[in-house]
């Protein structure tokens, strides 16, 4: 009580001391524009954080600029950095790759996460427990995971060949998830369904805790069986929801740097070597700045765009 006599006591203070001038101005102002007064500086702050690098790596995209070559003459090259990306065959290649681990880790994560959510909200005995435990991997950061799983897979001491071994009779020693060409884009999208499938989980068990109860007793009533009440209630009712899940992780797994980096650099050669890798080498690694830029626009132009056109459709579907 003390404490709430000082504040009021402090605001009366306060009151007193703001000049006339501002206290009607402040009066006249609309519940509005007090809003804006407040949310303004933080406005301004995301804006300098996000809007201008994205605004000088367009600009530098034009330009020769070098970032180990600071004092040298910046000279405009015009488009020519994009016409040689759109180009430039290995930057295709990149691009392949980079769709091939898009995909796999979509589809393997969307059946698996919306699996264990469909299981999950059967809420069967020990529920709880498993739902913490399928948690776990997605509450860890890349660079644990990273590591963890590159210990996994060391064809000698890894525990990821002796389990294969057991249930193939491969000699665990035979193979190699991260040196081998075959397996090693494999090996990347194992361990990112691994740690993001329970990020789709929560999505998806959102979606089926958000089907009222009544349509499913309408449906019993009516005698429709479960696999038909999957097929005509559960799942177009959740739809909206995995489609939500598929755009998150498409987003973040076309821009996937650190898991690919720690696990295996992009190679061997580069038969993992996503569009991030790429893009990694050609600024930090052969600091060709205002080419590694016009790359960098060109990614964001293509999520921006496909995005775009995917927001869309799931706008259709949640208006059905």
């Amino acid at each position: 009580m003390n404490d709430l006599t000082k504040a009021s006591e402090f605001a009366a203070k306060a009151a007193l001391a703001t000049p006339p001038s501002v206290v009607r101005r402040v009066r006249g102002l609309s519940d509005t524009a007090i809003a804006w007064a407040f949310i303004s500086p933080t406005i301004v702050l995301l804006l300098a954080i996000n809007i201008f690098p994205l605004i000088w790596t367009i600009y530098l995209s034009f330009t020769n600029y070098r970032a180990n070559r600071p004092n040298a003459e910046v000279k405009s090259v015009g488009i020519d950095w994009y016409q040689k990306i759109l180009t430039d065959p290995d930057t295709w290649a990149a691009m392949q790759v980079t769709a091939h681990f898009v995909i796999w880790t979509i589809v393997i994560q969307t059946v698996l996460g919306f699996g264990l959510a469909w299981l999950i909200d059967k809420k069967f005995r020990g529920h709880g427990l498993w739902t913490t435990i399928i948690l776990l991997p997605m509450m860890l950061s890349p660079a644990v995971v990273g590591n963890f799983w590159t210990f996994l897979y060391q064809p000698q001491i890894g525990l990821f060949n002796y389990v294969v071994s057991f249930f193939t009779g491969i000699d665990p020693s035979s193979f190699q998830m991260l040196g081998d060409v075959q397996f090693s884009p494999w090996a990347i999208i194992i361990v990112d369904c691994w740690m993001w499938t329970p990020y789709v989980m929560l999505i998806c068990l959102a979606g089926l805790r958000s089907i009222p109860d009544y349509i499913y007793e309408a449906a019993e009533v009516d005698r429709a069986s479960k696999w038909r009440q999957f097929w005509s209630i559960t799942l177009p009712m959740a739809m909206p929801f995995i489609m939500l899940a598929v755009l998150f992780r498409g987003i973040e797994n076309f821009k996937m740097f650190d898991m690919v980096n720690l696990l295996t650099g992009g190679g061997p050669g580069s038969t993992t070597e996503v569009a991030s890798i790429t893009l990694k080498r050609e600024a930090f690694e052969k600091w060709r700045t205002g080419y590694s830029s016009a790359f960098a626009i060109i990614l964001f132009v293509t999520v921006f765009g496909l995005a775009n056109i995917y927001v869309k459709a799931l706008n259709r579907v949640k208006q059905r």
